[in-house]
């Protein structure tokens, strides 16, 4: 059995574990419930349009601005309405606006005559949708990495603790271990994103949403490829820190500066989105990149040949932490009398698959 067929049947496995895990199954059914909540309820809480009686000649603005109208025959027909709880509002001689207990502004807003506007800027991004996209970014990498880079690590780590490494390495090359487990991870994390992307689309679309969608083509587009490096470059990382330990319970001893990998880069981005000087630096660094870089695409703060190079440095060091990480996972996976310390695992490489 070559590497490659090593790494597949590893992967496979992986997989196939995962899918039958229930938390799981029920922690990406989770998720896609915010994700159908968060696109669809917004709109539907905003309420329908409001049910107004008016005369006749009231009818045209009301309509127009969306509201239901209701045409009665005069002005004391249209305030019984109010009355009885069949209207919402009502238009009468005036004109003036009648309700129970709550001004309608959406009424008063269609009775008013607004004046032209004129945008200066009009590709501005709204500053609602500014707050949340950088922080969407940040939390799906920032989850996602966590979650299955831990899952990751336990995986090795319980290899470790009940001896059973000491077979796998002896049927299969320890650098197909490493590769059939990260390949396992980056699928089943890009498989719950695409999921959860799905929901989101979907329920903006029945939300009315496409323009937002719209704008977020690109920024997703860009996304994928660098939460793919990204999410290889952290999972090297993992999988060599739960080498270095036979306990689950010693994991989060060693992951500390794998959790400040994930942690700070989340928080400066949250935090930093709208330092223009800041973002720059932080969409070239490797650990922030994944979520700086389509964040300046969504915003538009960066130029078209800017995400390639970003990518390809973010490539390389993805490439440097997964040899590095190989290495300390191959020069600790077969030590069992302990913690063993990185220097060790570096310099005392086993000469094991």
């Amino acid at each position: 059995m070559n590497v490659t067929q090593a790494t597949r049947l590893v992967a496979e496995r992986e997989i196939r574990v995962k899918l039958r895990d229930r938390t799981f199954l029920f922690g990406t059914l989770f998720f896609l419930v915010i994700a159908a909540a968060g696109t669809i309820l917004p709109p539907l809480l905003s309420g329908g349009p409001k049910s107004v009686a008016v005369t006749q000649d009231a009818a045209g603005p009301l309509r127009a601005a969306g509201l239901d109208v209701r045409v009665v025959a005069d002005d004391r027909a249209a305030e019984q309405a109010v009355r009885d709880g069949d209207v919402d509002a009502a238009v009468v001689s005036g004109p003036a606006v009648l309700a129970m207990d709550d001004a309608p502004h959406e009424v008063v807003r269609a009775l008013s005559i607004a004046p032209p506007v004129r945008l200066l800027d009009p590709d501005a991004v709204d500053p609602v949708v500014a707050f949340l996209v950088p922080f969407v970014f940040a939390f799906v990498f920032f989850i996602t990495s966590q979650t299955f880079g831990l899952q990751i690590a336990q995986s090795v780590t319980e290899e470790k603790q009940t001896r059973i490494v000491e077979i796998l390495v002896a049927a299969v090359p320890v650098r197909a271990l490493l590769a059939g487990k990260v390949i396992a991870g980056g699928i089943l994390a890009l498989g719950q994103i695409a999921l959860i992307g799905l929901v989101a689309v979907l329920g903006m679309r029945i939300g009315d949403s496409g323009d937002l969608l719209t704008l977020l083509a690109p920024a997703i587009g860009w996304f994928v490829p660098f939460f793919l490096l990204g999410f290889v470059l952290l999972a090297a990382m993992w999988a060599a820190a739960g080498a270095l330990v036979n306990r689950q319970e010693d994991i989060a001893g060693v992951s500390t500066p794998v959790q400040l990998a994930v942690m700070l880069p989340f928080f400066a981005v949250i935090f930093l989105n709208d330092n223009a000087t800041a973002m720059r630096v932080l969409s070239y660094l490797p650990f922030s990149s994944p979520t700086a870089m389509p964040l300046r695409l969504f915003t538009g703060d960066a130029a078209g040949w800017k995400p390639i190079v970003s990518l390809a440095v973010l490539l390389v060091a993805a490439g440097a932490f997964v040899v590095a990480g190989a290495r300390v996972y191959e020069g600790s996976l077969l030590r069992t009398n302990g913690r063993t310390s990185l220097r060790a695992a570096w310099r005392e490489r086993e000469s094991i698959g």
